[in-house]
């Protein structure tokens, strides 16, 4: 396959990734007559609404190419980007096609958003998705599956189909199969990061958030098997960094490609967590309601909006970044995000214990400059080298 060919596939990944008003939802819904359920980051039980019959839709916010016009008038200046960019995206039109909204518990703003929507669109449903901070599966987990039988029932109610052992059994299958093959891509960027650009895979996932599962795992085979004999990507003197913080409102795109020539490899980050939230397959053996409620107890990353104790809290990522041969951090979380900026000083507290280097920045979705940011990123990938080199010198 051409570098040409590629770059069709990535050109067809961002025109998913811009289309705010979801055409292609829009399209699977005249076909299949099935329900669309938006779901906000992080997690949401797409398995479940699969199983159904329905599609999981993916809300991430307007990012840079929505203009807030009534969305500013239902949260405070003090608030992240994303609640206001989604309310927008609601009152204009853009998510009619959606038969109603999964809000995991993320933070009081998602929460507060969930209530929105609610008062403001009472024919479509709206489930903020409590899920458990007890993870004993006699608390936690009884809670979480009574959680999710519910949020069937209420699909039900509204048209779905009847949840049934056997399909939520293969609708858990493919959505492995999908963790897999994004795994596989993280893998490789991992070992050769010149192969895959972090904006490139950015605009992968994004891009899977609105498509049928099945497809979005032909666009990643497709797109694996192009670099993978692509001769014409070759390494640069570049520093590997991980980026963390941006698990729930995501990065404009032009944020990520300015890390990237302003000479950082991301090597590992938290983009659209959705796609890697369990490190293991989920077991298909056994009540598969069961499994999923175990695999979210046992085997989710770890995440500011997941319980951990203090003293534990920052040392995933100096495993990660032992686990990626990466040379630095790169703190790279929205404004006023209090799940990510609350745990930060904790993180930053376990990497320098391990001497690690580290910078950290701020964004809101809409961001369109980035040159102070550029310069921070570029200084800091130079000092990571310069410091690299001295040491082995």
């Amino acid at each position: 396959m051409s570098a040409a060919e590629i770059r069709a596939l990535i050109e067809k990944a961002e025109e998913v990734y811009r289309d705010l008003r979801l055409e292609s939802v829009r399209r699977w819904k005249a076909e299949h007559k099935g329900l669309a359920i938006g779901f906000m980051p992080i997690w949401a039980p797409r398995e479940l609404i699969h199983a159904q019959g329905g599609l999981p839709v993916g809300i991430m916010g307007g990012g840079e190419d929505v203009e807030i016009i009534k969305g500013d008038a239902f949260y405070q200046s003090y608030i992240c980007h994303i609640p206001r960019s989604t309310i927008e995206l609601a009152l204009n039109g853009s998510l009619d096609c959606l038969d109603g909204m999964v809000f995991p518990a993320i933070c009081d703003v998602i929460r507060n958003l969930s209530g929105i929507w609610k008062l403001r669109f009472p024919e479509r449903l709206s489930r903020y998705f409590d899920v458990p901070q007890d993870f004993d599966p006699e608390v936690g987990g009884a809670f979480m599956r009574r959680e999710l039988e519910e949020l069937a029932h209420e699909l039900e109610q509204r048209g779905a189909r009847k949840l049934e052992p056997m399909a939520l059994r293969r609708s858990i299958a493919a959505y492995n199969h999908n963790r897999a093959r994004i795994q596989g891509l993280y893998d490789l960027r991992r070992r050769e990061p010149w192969k895959v650009p972090t904006w490139e895979l950015y605009l992968l996932l994004r891009a899977g958030l609105v498509m049928p599962v099945e497809e979005h795992d032909h666009l990643l085979d497709q797109y694996r098997a192009a670099v993978e004999v692509d001769h014409e990507r070759r390494p640069m003197d570049q520093a590997r960094v991980v980026l963390t913080g941006s698990f729930c409102e995501q990065p404009p795109l032009g944020l990520i490609k300015t890390l990237e020539r302003a000479g950082c490899y991301i090597v590992d980050d938290d983009f659209v967590q959705v796609g890697r939230w369990f490190d293991k397959p989920v077991e298909l053996a056994g009540d598969p309601l069961d499994n999923l409620v175990h695999s979210f107890l046992t085997d989710s990353l770890p995440s500011p909006t997941r319980y951990e104790d203090s003293d534990q809290k920052g040392q995933e990522l100096v495993r990660r970044v032992e686990a990626s041969r990466a040379e630095g951090v790169l703190f790279c979380a929205p404004s006023f995000c209090d799940p990510a900026l609350l745990d930060q000083p904790m993180a930053v507290r376990a990497i320098e214990e391990r001497g690690i280097p580290w910078t950290a920045f701020k964004y809101a979705e809409n961001t369109g400059q980035f040159q102070v940011i550029r310069e921070q990123a570029g200084t800091f990938a130079d000092s990571i080298k310069l410091f690299s080199e001295a040491v082995t010198a």
